[in-house]
C-alpha cells in the first residue's frame, strides 16, 4: 500500500496529506454511481475522502467504505457545513453522519463564510443577476461557536474551515475558542496564497488545497512539463509533491485508478523546483471566482477578503 504522508493538525490529530475529491458531479446517477473512483481509490492505498452535503456524495462515501471491508478508524472522512443550514448547526451535522453511516467524522468544516437564504427545495437560491441569495445572520463567527460544541462532543476529530481568507480568519479568531485545525481553499501553483500561507502557518492552520492541480492550464505549463521529463513522472505528480513540499494537503479526484495511483506517490521535489513553482503564481483562480456582476455565492471579492 501507498505510503502516504500525513499532516499533524494543531491538536495532534494525524491526517493523511493525499486524500480523494469526493465531488462526483450534478446529476443524480452520477453522484450515485461514485461509489466505483471511492472504491478504486480506497483499494490502491487512498484513506482521505473529501466530500459534503452540497456533493450529495456522503450516502455514496458511505457505500464505497463499506464494500472495501476496511475498518471505519482507518478512513479519515472531511465533510462540510453547506452555506444554508449555518443557523441548523447540529441538525445538518446530525443528517451528514447519518448519511455518512458512522457516528463521527474526523473534520468537519464550514463550507463558505456566507449564509444563504432559506428558500424551501433550494439549496442554492439566486437573484434574478443568478447571485446566491445571502443573509446576515448567522454571522461565520456564530456558526463557528456551534462548530465548536460538535468538536468538545468528541463527534468530530476535528473542525475547521473553507474558503476563508486572512482577513475573515482574523475576525473568526477574534472570538474563537478553538483555533480552526484546517482552513480548505483553491491552491494550485497560478494561485500559490502565500500571504494566507504565511499567516495559517503563524496561527497553526493547515491548509489543503482543492483544485490542486489547477486543471490543465496549470499541467500544461512550460516548467511544469519541464520538471515532469526531469523527474520522470506526469504532471499532476509534480504538482501535488509541490504542495506537500510546502506542508499543505491535497484533495485531488480523480476516477482514473492509475491517475488515483500516480497521485499518491508523492516525489521528493529539489527546493530549488519546489520555488520554480512557487514562482508561476499569478493569483489567478480557475475554480471559483466572481461572476459578471463581480460577485462569488452572493459576496463581492472585498467580502471575501480576496
Amino acid at each position: 500500500m501507498a505510503n502516504v504522508p500525513k499532516i499533524k493538525l494543531n491538536n495532534g490529530v494525524l491526517m493523511p496529506a493525499v486524500g480523494l475529491g469526493g465531488w462526483s458531479g450534478n446529476t443524480q446517477e452520477e453522484r450515485e454511481n461514485g461509489w466505483k473512483f471511492m472504491l478504486s481509490a480506497l483499494q490502491v492505498g487512498y484513506r482521505l475522502i473529501d466530500t459534503a452535503y452540497i456533493y450529495g456524495t456522503e450516502k455514496t462515501t458511505a457505500v464505497a467504505i463499506k464494500k472495501s471491508g476496511i475498518p471505519r478508524e482507518e478512513i479519515w472522512i472531511t465533510t462540510k457545513l453547506h452555506h444554508q443550514h449555518t443557523p441548523f448547526v447540529e441538525e445538518y451535522f446530525q443528517k451528514s453522519v447519518a448519511n455518512l453511516e458512522t457516528d463521527y467524522v474526523d473534520l468537519y468544516l464550514i463550507h463558505w463564510p456566507q449564509t444563504s437564504k432559506q428558500v424551501e427545495g433550494d439549496l442554492e437560491p439566486t437573484d434574478e443577476q443568478g447571485n446566491l441569495l445571502v443573509v446576515d445572520s448567522p454571522t461565520f463567527n456564530e456558526t463557528w461557536a456551534e462548530m465548536e460544541k460538535i468538536y468538545e462532543s468528541g463527534r468530530a476529530k476535528a473542525i475547521g474551515v473553507s474558503n476563508f481568507s486572512v482577513k475573515n480568519l482574523e475576525k473568526l479568531l477574534e472570538i474563537a475558542k478553538i483555533i480552526p485545525a484546517v482552513n480548505q481553499v483553491e491552491l494550485h501553483p497560478y494561485l500559490a496564497q502565500p500571504e494566507l500561507k504565511e499567516y495559517c502557518d503563524k496561527k497553526g492552520i493547515a491548509l489543503t488545497a482543492y483544485t490542486p492541480t489547477g486543471y490543465k492550464n496549470v499541467l500544461t505549463d512550460p516548467t511544469i512539463i519541464e520538471l515532469a521529463e526531469k523527474y520522470k513522472a506526469t504532471p499532476g505528480r509534480i504538482v501535488l509533491s509541490w504542495h506537500v513540499a510546502r506542508g499543505v494537503s491535497v484533495v485531488p479526484k480523480s476516477s482514473n485508478e492509475q491517475r488515483q495511483k500516480d497521485n499518491l506517490a508523492i516525489l521528493d521535489l529539489d527546493p530549488d523546483d519546489v520555488k520554480r513553482i512557487t514562482a508561476l503564481d499569478r493569483n489567478q483562480r480557475l475554480c471559483n471566482y466572481a461572476n459578471e456582476h463581480g460577485k462569488i455565492n452572493g459576496w463581492t471579492y472585498e467580502q471575501m477578503g480576496w
